[in-house]
């Protein structure tokens, strides 16, 4: 659902020439072997977890997955590893370079990327693995994972799945705070959002299933753009399409309905490694400390910090992890 996690394709380089070097070994190895390496040749599934002293930590290319890659980065900097931090613009392409270990961490989510590689696996028509129930569907996502040589680490504190806004003054009007009670409110709700919500179920489609929201029309304005914010800031439409960790809702006078019958998946953060180089004890250890002090609302701190303040993701990130007694600075 979410547009920023399908950017164009895109590799570039993000410290220093190792990581050129390395970007363009991850490149012409997606070009020369798109799928990765052959699962009935790749001794890696079945080897012991891996603790390779180089590390190459991926981004998907938008804010939040670069504050991510860099807090993950500096984690395994201070428990001995060297890292650098390579930005791969989709999941076509960094998903392979992780199997074949060209990429060795990367920040995902659990509900997406467990129906990314269920599709994968079975076909784009296949039914989904992810739900709302974020153990059923780490179960899933290790079941799915496992085979292509990925270890799926715990999930943290932190979520970003889809979310709904509307204008403050509007909520308080109607005397809105979930979803239900716009249901039940029987308003005409124009709604602004991506194009493709008009056939996903956790949009339009499932707005009036589970909440008998009346939808009356999609405005394909994007998910979370300003010109979406925009519109339902003026009254052009009653309900914008954006994101759990969006930080900037205030500054367009907008306020999130809760998902109170959870029809939203269970999109937590989760550090995905390659099994037989970052599989092992030490390096899971100092990744799963973030897990501990990561939040909803910390996420979308940091993503503001970046987005609004033009601050550097590896500032942001470094400063988060000092404040937090994970770093000393």
């Amino acid at each position: 659902m979410r547009a920023r996690r399908a950017s164009p394709a895109l590799l570039r380089p993000v410290r220093g020439a190792f990581a050129a070097l390395s970007a363009f070994a991850v490149l012409w190895g997606l070009v020369s072997c798109a799928g990765g390496p052959s699962l009935e040749h790749r001794g890696a599934i079945t080897a012991p977890p891996g603790d390779s002293r180089d590390l190459a930590i991926g981004s998907a290319g938008f804010t939040e997955s670069e504050l991510l890659a860099q807090m993950y980065a500096a984690l395994l900097d201070h428990a001995g590893y060297r890292t650098h931090v390579l930005t791969v613009g989709n999941r076509e392409l960094y998903e392979p370079a992780l199997e074949a270990g060209q990429i060795d961490v990367v920040p995902e989510y659990a509900a997406t990327f467990a129906d990314w590689l269920n599709a994968k696996e079975h076909g784009p028509e296949a039914a989904p693995v992810a739900s709302p129930d974020l153990d059923g569907t780490m179960t899933a996502l290790r079941r799915l994972a496992a085979p292509r040589g990925l270890t799926v680490l715990p999930a943290g504190r932190a979520v970003d799945q889809n979310a709904f806004a509307v204008r403050a003054a509007y909520a308080a009007e109607h005397h809105l705070r979930t979803l239900s009670d716009l249901g039940r409110a029987k308003l005409p709700v124009r709604l602004a959002a991506g194009d493709e919500c008009v056939q996903r179920p956790f949009c339009a489609p499932g707005l009036r299933k589970t909440y008998g929201i009346d939808i009356t029309a999609v405005d394909p304005k994007g998910v979370g753009t300003t010109p979406a914010k925009q519109a339902v800031q003026n009254g052009q439409d009653q309900m914008v399409l954006t994101t759990s960790t969006d930080a900037t809702l205030d500054q367009f006078g907008l306020v999130v309905l809760a998902d109170d019958r959870k029809l939203q998946n269970a999109d937590y953060v989760v550090p995905v490694v390659n099994r037989a180089r970052a599989g092992s004890a030490r390096p899971t250890a100092a990744l799963n400390r973030l897990n501990h002090v990561l939040t909803t609302e910390d996420l979308a701190h940091l993503n503001e910090q970046v987005d609004s303040w033009r601050r550097l993701p590896a500032d942001v990130a470094h400063n988060y992890l000092v404040s937090k007694g994970l770093l000393k600075d």
